[in-house]
């Protein structure tokens, strides 16, 4: 019996705020009012008048005038951060020391060390955090997760994980400025990244290539990695080229793979040594809401992260990242404390 996914309807209702207003903040809207139960209050913004404007384009009925208002509002249970990613520490833990819950955009911060003081913050403060990995509650990922561990594939001996998207090379845009930690690695690269290590774990041993823009920011990065068990994992992330988003998971009884783009709603095939095929399929439109149910069903059972994606596998992941801008030689300038207000109409990237 394959594991069975949870109906995002199906979740307890939690009344959010936003902060960030970019296209990913748009999606998130519109995957709590159109497949939850859950509703957003209200967003905020520095800018009264963007707040204003954000508000009334994505149909939220209030909006706050900076963060600090937005994470005190009595009618907000949790929130959204969908700032860039220098300001996802800052952002997380002024909500958390507003007794908030939090979901923050992937990757949880720009460091493990970042994200390890996320992570004390809201177990001090006994609030649920949890990093927006959508990827890792799409149907399609948790019948992955389920054919894994269930040992259908046999010992997994390789991962394989591609997540390249072109963009022309525009110095004032976030995606190659070094002061929004740009660059191909934090904001694609940490999908075949997760991938890898939920089905393998932390690895032992990495090797990372990398090519750079003239700003100084990562386009292009490759890297193996190598696990006590004998399996490998390669990655790659581009900014240079137009794809693929493919991925596969071999086995030594079976394979699947994932031709599509593996990071949003898709299907996989199983295949057998003996040449029998098995394909999972589930229509999804937007795909957030499953993120969005995941935590809302952990406030109400008064948990403190996922047991899917706990903040340990997010902080596991960045220190692969660490490792590897420490051997690309990668490092970006640390933002002054309370420099993040109003930056987060800067959007992440969304389904590219």
């Amino acid at each position: 019996m394959r594991e069975q996914v949870v109906l995002p309807n199906d979740a307890p209702p939690i009344r959010w705020g936003v902060i960030g207003g970019g296209n990913v903040a748009r999606k998130f809207i519109d995957a709590v009012h159109m497949h939850t139960r859950s509703v957003v209050t209200a967003v905020g913004s520095r800018d009264p008048g963007r707040a204003q404007a954000f508000a009334a384009s994505t149909g939220v009925a209030r909006w706050a005038g900076s963060y600090a208002e937005l994470v005190q509002d009595r009618e907000v249970d949790a929130v959204y951060i969908a700032s860039p990613h220098p300001f996802h520490r800052e952002h997380a833990l002024l909500a958390i020391d507003a007794g908030k819950h939090v979901l923050v955009e992937k990757p949880l911060a720009v460091t493990a060390d970042d994200a390890a003081e996320i992570a004390r913050g809201a177990r001090t403060a006994r609030v649920f955090a949890m990093e927006a990995m959508w990827a890792r509650f799409l149907p399609h990922r948790r019948m992955l997760q389920s054919l894994v561990e269930a040992g259908d594939l046999g010992d997994v001996v390789h991962v394989s994980a591609n997540y390249a998207h072109y963009f022309p090379f525009a110095p004032a845009h976030r995606m190659f400025a070094p002061e929004l930690a740009g660059g191909a690695l934090l904001d694609m690269g940490v999908y075949p990244l997760s991938l890898a290590h939920s089905v393998l774990g932390k690895p032992s041993a990495i090797h990372a290539v990398a090519e750079f823009a003239s700003t100084g920011v990562d386009e292009q990065v490759s890297a193996m990695l190598t696990y006590a068990s004998g399996a490998h994992a390669s990655m790659s992330t581009s900014t240079r080229g137009l794809g693929p988003k493919s991925a596969y998971v071999l086995g030594t009884h079976a394979r699947i793979e994932m031709e599509r783009a593996f990071n949003v709603p898709a299907s996989l095939v199983l295949t057998t040594r003996d040449g029998e095929r098995w394909t999972y399929d589930l229509p999804v439109e937007n795909g957030f809401q499953y993120q969005i149910a995941e935590f809302a069903g952990g406030v109400a059972a008064g948990a403190l992260e996922s047991s899917i994606h706990p903040l340990a596998d997010s902080i596991a992941v960045l220190e692969v990242m660490d490792a590897i801008r420490a051997q690309i030689g990668l490092d970006f300038p640390r933002p002054r404390r309370g420099t993040g207000e109003g930056i987060g109409r800067v959007s992440p990237c969304v389904n590219c």
